[in-house]
């Protein structure tokens, strides 16, 4: 596979600002962390579209309670347009869906890859901001979808299984993506400072043992923590976004703090790509 990092997409200020959100490990709350995100950005002002980039195992339908009746798969096969696939979703921004248990999307094929670049490369004149929700792990399909991205957003748990998929995951985007940094949401904190605590324990090991080609350890960036919180998993259970429906919780909060810091450090750049709605 080729390396896109400095393809039209990935640098491009002509439009949307692409932020791929991602993980070592499933289950650590990355689709919820995309979703929450996306409605705190566009609470923000801003034209936000997440796309399920989990092509064979989507669940982002299941978070936002969506039942699409077209989906990526359709675009990908000529079925629908690009803009029959896109809809809208509580929180006043735009999905893009895939569908669940398409096995032909869980290897990165020539055609794939095709279908997916151009779907980008439609999507980014159209935003402010594209939220690619990749899969956990390394898979190319995985790498691929960050690879499209000009600025990474890892998610990890406090657990060590989590900590150990995301050392692993952060190598990879180092050593064959030559990424120069990524950024770090460390979610389910139990006590404040404990993200920032776990990202500086994590780069003193990628210091000892990564580099990126440069001769220097990739660097991360510790953007927040999202504290455990019940109302997360009554939010996850019921199907409802946190930052619509209790948008004063712990968690919420957090995520409104983080989308504050990307919109000013990551997207305020791009400013250029057109007005705030």
């Amino acid at each position: 596979m080729s390396n896109i990092l400095n393809s039209p997409i990935a640098s491009s200020v002509l439009g949307a600002k692409v932020l791929a959100v991602t993980s070592g490990k499933g289950g650590v709350g990355k689709t919820f962390v995309s979703a929450n995100l996306a409605a705190a950005l566009a609470k923000r002002g801003r034209r936000v579209l997440v796309l399920d980039a989990d092509l064979g195992l989507a669940n982002l339908d299941v978070v936002l309670n969506l039942h699409p009746k077209i989906t990526l798969h359709d675009v990908f096969t000529g079925k629908a347009t690009l803009d029959e696939a896109i809809v809208k979703a509580p929180g006043g921004f735009s999905v893009l869906l895939a569908g669940s248990g398409m096995v032909e999307y869980s290897r990165l094929t020539p055609e794939v890859r095709d279908e997916f670049l151009q779907v980008i490369r439609s999507l980014v004149p159209r935003f402010d901001v594209l939220l690619l929700d990749t899969g956990a792990g390394i898979s190319d399909v995985v790498l691929f979808a960050v690879s499209l991205a000009s600025e990474v957003l890892v998610v990890a748990t406090p657990e060590p299984t989590s900590l150990t998929d995301a050392y692993a995951a952060i190598k990879v985007l180092a050593t064959q993506q030559k990424r120069q940094h990524v950024r770090m949401v460390i979610n389910q904190t139990a006590r404040p400072g404990d993200g920032r605590a776990i990202t500086t324990q994590l780069q003193q090991v990628l210091d000892r043992f990564v580099t990126n080609g440069t001769g220097r350890s990739i660097r991360l960036i510790h953007v927040g923590d999202i504290p455990a919180d019940t109302s997360v998993r009554e939010a996850v259970m019921r199907r409802q976004l946190l930052m619509v429906n209790t948008p004063g919780c712990p968690a919420a909060l957090a995520v409104s703090e983080l989308a504050r810091k990307l919109d000013e450090t990551v997207i305020s750049p791009a400013e250029s790509s057109g007005a705030r709605t």
